[in-house]
């Protein structure tokens, strides 16, 4: 397998890094948002000459007690877990009014539904996911997901990769401080990390869990629905399968809009195109849970297992194996981690009735790229054939057409489509 990056040692630079670089040298606050384990503080601190970490009581007392506190501190000032204090984030906004230059402050946090405060114009968001996979085994030679989306992509690298390597990635996860765990300890962790959301995480945010355990069976339920669109209905039905006395859509409303809020769920939204020749589309969101190593733990899902085809438990209907939908939640993190760094865009497309459907559009300045994904080594004409359908109902508008495979090496096919291992897509 291809060497993996300790994120352990001294600080490895991330894709994000040089977007925090250029933006942060102009905007006076940015706003580092995503789940808890991503690496927020760790990459924020790397460019700080002070810090408040409000997740300390002590210094959570004092910021309470005079949030404008902050303005007396060497900038650039990392207020770590700003949301303990909301307050902080108009005592921000006011020192950005009265000061707009660059580099001032960065805040990292997740963020709650109760939280209402906008930064229009003050504070700039970033979203920073686990790591993808070309953070944790970059290639020595791979394809640019840049020059894909300006229709320049040289097709061409190897990956030693394989599909036990990519499944290994799948179930080891994202989450910088679990890089160096395996087996039953990295399953611990992970249970530890599902366990706190309900029992902390979503009690802090302000919903009052009641049953934990209806929680933690809603969202088994979710991971079992990874890379699907299956209706929220159904989803509640295969989390109180055989109980008569479901909960009301009013109960599993909040668990949706709290778990997105914190930045667990990561749904793709539906596309709607900017022409409306292309009328037919669902708009329903593709389900993607953070990191697909947690959608592995909840439904208890080894490594072993999933490359020996096991399903969860759980009924949800899908197309293809479970395996097949891991893999394309990891395609997803990689793909949206480099969308984010190219200003582009990412969802999903599917014509009502699922007769085509696209894993990925990605709309930049100059056009699309549109992006399968197969669990597969090779790809055939039945593979490709939605690609090819979007790129005669779109013309010029669709810069490339992609398949991201598990196959070892990068090529153009005779009709144009670019196959990429996953390994080899770099930013």
């Amino acid at each position: 397998m291809a060497n993996r990056v300790d994120f352990l040692g001294t600080y490895v630079r991330r894709i994000i890094d040089d977007e925090i670089d250029e933006l942060f040298a102009q905007l006076p606050a940015l706003l580092l948002d995503g789940p808890k384990g991503v690496g927020k503080t760790a990459t924020a601190t790397q460019r700080c000459r002070s810090i408040r970490r409000l997740d300390v009581a002590s210094e959570r007392e004092i910021v309470q007690a005079d949030p404008a506190i902050i303005g007396r501190d060497p900038s650039p000032l990392l207020i770590d877990e700003w949301q303990r204090v909301p307050a902080v984030f108009d005592a921000v906004r006011r020192l950005v009014d009265d000061d707009p230059t660059g580099g001032h402050f960065l805040l990292t946090g997740s963020a709650s539904s109760t939280q209402t405060h906008s930064g229009a114009g003050r504070i700039t968001t970033l979203r920073l996911r686990p790591l993808c996979l070309s953070e944790r085994c970059p290639p020595e030679h791979g394809v640019s997901f840049r020059s894909l989306l300006t229709g320049t992509a040289a097709i061409e690298g190897r990956t030693d990769l394989t599909l036990a390597d990519y499944t290994e990635e799948i179930v080891a996860g994202g989450f910088p401080g679990m890089r160096r765990l395996d087996g039953r300890p990295r399953d611990r962790q992970l249970d530890s990390y599902i366990e706190r959301i309900v029992d902390h995480d979503l009690p802090e945010a302000g919903f009052n869990v009641r049953r934990p355990a209806t929680v933690l069976a809603w969202l088994r339920a979710y991971a079992a629905a990874t890379a699907t669109t299956t209706s929220w209905d159904k989803i509640r039905n295969a989390a109180t399968s055989g109980i008569d006395d479901k909960p009301a859509r009013t109960t599993t409303q909040p668990y949706i809009e709290l778990l997105t809020a914190l930045r667990i769920l990561d749904p793709i939204p539906a596309w709607v195109p900017s022409n409306n020749h292309l009328n037919a589309l669902t708009g329903a969101p593709k389900h993607h849970l953070a990191d697909p190593a947690l959608a592995a733990r909840l439904v208890r899902a080894s490594a072993t297992q999933l490359l020996t085809g096991v399903s969860p438990s759980t009924s949800v209907p899908r197309d293809g194996t479970f395996l097949g939908s891991l893999f394309e939640s990891l395609a997803a993190l990689s793909v949206r981690t480099l969308a984010q760094s190219r200003d582009a865009r990412v969802s999903h497309l599917r014509t009502k009735g699922g007769r085509h459907e696209v894993d990925f559009i990605v709309e930049a300045d100059g056009g699309l790229v549109a992006i399968e994904v197969k669990l597969s080594a090779a790809v055939n004409d039945t593979h490709v054939s939605h690609l090819r359908w979007l790129r005669n109902e779109l013309g010029d508008d669709c810069i490339d057409s992609v398949v991201l495979n598990t196959g070892p090496e990068a090529y153009r096919r005779p009709d144009g489509i670019a196959v990429i291992p996953l390994a080899l897509l770099v930013p």
